[in-house]
Parts: C-alpha cells; structure tokens; sequence
C-alpha cells in the first residue's frame, strides 16, 4: 500500500456561546458586529429568524452606504407567522440602504445561520440574526478565519441564490396593504419574538 499525502491546513477557529446565563456581554451578537465592521467588500447573511435592534440595523446601514455588497437571505415561507413578518420588514428596510434581500427556496426552509465576509472570515452555527438568539436563548457558533473556508461558505451562498428570488426595492414597495399591516404589527412584537 503506497501512502497517500494530505494536506491539513491550520484553520484558526473560536468557538462563542451565548445564552441567559451570561448577562454581561451579548457574545455572539458583538462577534457578528465586529465581522460586520470589518467587512470592505461584501457582507452575505443567511438567517432563518433576522429581527435586529438598533444597533444592529444601524451598523448594517453603515456597511451598505460605505458600498459594502450586503446580501441577506431569509425564507420565503413561515414556520413563524409573527418572525417570517418581522424579518421581511427588517431585511426589507435595508433595501433602501442598497442592501439585496433574497427569499430562499419557497418548496424548502431555509435554516441555515451563516455569515461570510471578505473571502476572509465566516461563522457558522445555531444563532439566528434576531434578539431572541442574543440575549435568551442557548446559541453557540464558530468563527471561522480562513479563506479557504470564507471562499466555500460564499459558493454555497451563490448556490442558494440560484434557488431563490430576489426582493428588489420596487417589490418590496408594491406590497400589499395587508402584508404592510402584519409586518407592523409583527414589528411591535419584535422584542419579544
């Protein structure tokens, strides 16, 4: 038997939890804000659940006018009337900032939690982009610092965007009086979702 070479490059890692336990600091959520920040080129996010506060709406602004690609996906159909509602109204509101929003798959939900930026960094885990994950649930995610790694989570990204519809702002806008009143009303219950 003739030995094989592999390669196993070092991938540096971090591995964040979060959860009601820790009451200091919101771990995962000022990781993403920190990839947030750094992000020159492209900034993509898949999320099942994406209801943001303040702050995090307001940096996600700041990356899109500073010509940051920022790219969001979320399902195109509910398992959470309420959440499906609310998120549409916050990825739908960063339209205007020159964000794209794409609604994944309507024959699949979309549940992955992905961030990548940059060809350079990724996290991949089980906290979605929402308050819930931040501050009351049992989340844990990889931060992951490699290209190699980054490139991947970006192809598959790509790849989902070939099964997904993209909301422009002329679609969002054209929406219905009645979608308008559940995004609202979801909206008011955003803290709680």
């Amino acid at each position: 038997m003739v030995p094989t070479e592999t390669s196993c490059d070092n991938v540096g890692v971090q591995i964040v939890s979060s959860g009601p336990d820790i009451t200091e600091l919101d771990e995962i959520k000022y990781g993403y804000m920190k990839m947030i920040q750094g992000a020159k080129k492209y900034l993509y996010i898949q999320s099942p659940y994406f209801i943001l506060d303040k702050t995090l709406v307001d940096i996600l602004r700041v990356a899109c006018l500073s010509g940051v690609d920022v790219r969001i996906m979320i399902p195109s159909k509910p398992d959470h009337p309420f959440v499906y509602w609310a998120s549409y109204s916050y990825a739908g509101e960063l339209l205007k900032f020159g964000a794209k929003l794409y609604t994944y798959d309507e024959n699949a939900f979309l549940h992955a939690k992905t961030i990548v930026i940059d060809d350079t960094i990724c996290s991949i885990g089980t906290a979605n982009m929402d308050i819930r994950s931040f501050e009351l649930n049992f989340e844990v995610n990889a931060f992951m610092y490699s290209p190699e790694v980054a490139k991947k989570q970006k192809k598959i990204f790509e790849n989902d965007i070939l099964k997904s519809k993209e909301i422009t702002l002329d679609i969002y806008n054209s929406r219905s009086n009645i979608v308008r009143i559940k995004q609202s009303i979801s909206r008011l219950l955003s803290p709680v979702l």
